[in-house]
């Protein structure tokens, strides 16, 4: 189907090639219509406020039968380059019976499966917990059918929970100097956050790597971080 191949050991889901196409799709139509509609609209905006950017008066002055294939040509491409960046960015997960796999933008992460005791999808997220309901793994993969999904874990008898997330209300939104965390999950936090404000997606998945390595989950809500402190008592040792 596009999205999941499958063998006698392994089920991989991605995001389906049909997205892919649309996204192509799309920016080639709005190329389209942006030729037709250049000229009118600068005549618009003129009225309007009296001026306009020059690169549009420029692209205004080009006769339709110029700009039209011009800007189908730039809409084309600017679709497969939206199309190759949604690829690289979104997770493709391969199921096995022993492990689970998540790639996505040239990085990986390997789960063994017996330390897999609930996965299921949080909003736009994919997590996975250990026995003591400590996150293994949170991924953005709203890319991935939720059918796909649920029928490759089936397989390989993984313990799927849909959309219910056992610890649910344990969620707070984070608020600085909060008693329930320590100085060093406050300053990773901080972190985080500042790396989300300036883009830097490396820094804050290190942010996030460090909280999770002192057992508090974190997500994205609303524009805000939303932190589960870690539960009393040991934490599996893989996780130190």
């Amino acid at each position: 189907m596009g999205n999941t191949t499958a063998d006698d050991r392994t089920v991989t889901v991605r995001m389906p090639s049909v997205w892919l196409w649309l996204i192509g799709v799309g920016a080639t139509l709005l190329g389209l219509g942006a030729g037709f509609a250049v000229a009118p609209f600068v005549d618009w905006l003129i009225d309007l406020v009296g001026s306009a950017p020059g690169p549009l008066r420029l692209a205004a002055k080009l006769p339709t039968r110029w700009a039209v294939p011009i800007g189908t040509v730039l809409g084309a491409g600017l679709g497969a380059w939206a199309a190759v960046a949604a690829r690289q960015e979104s997770p493709v997960l391969t199921v096995a019976a022993d492990h689970l796999a998540i790639h996505r933008d040239g990085s990986g992460l390997h789960i063994p499966r017996d330390r897999i005791a609930t996965i299921f999808t949080d909003g736009r997220d994919l997590v996975a917990l250990d026995p003591n309901k400590s996150e293994l793994a949170r991924v953005r993969a709203s890319d991935l059918p939720t059918g796909h999904l649920r029928d490759a874990f089936a397989r390989f008898d993984y313990p799927w929970r849909g959309s219910t997330d056992p610890r649910e209300a344990e969620f707070s939104v984070w608020i600085d100097g909060t008693t329930d965390l320590d100085e060093a999950a406050h300053t990773l936090l901080r972190a985080r956050k500042r790396a989300l404000t300036d883009k830097r997606a490396g820094a804050a998945e290190d942010a996030l790597d460090g909280l999770r390595r002192l057992g508090v989950a974190v997500r994205d809500r609303k524009g805000a971080q939303q932190y589960r402190p870690p539960r009393p008592g040991p934490r599996d040792p893989a996780e130190s």
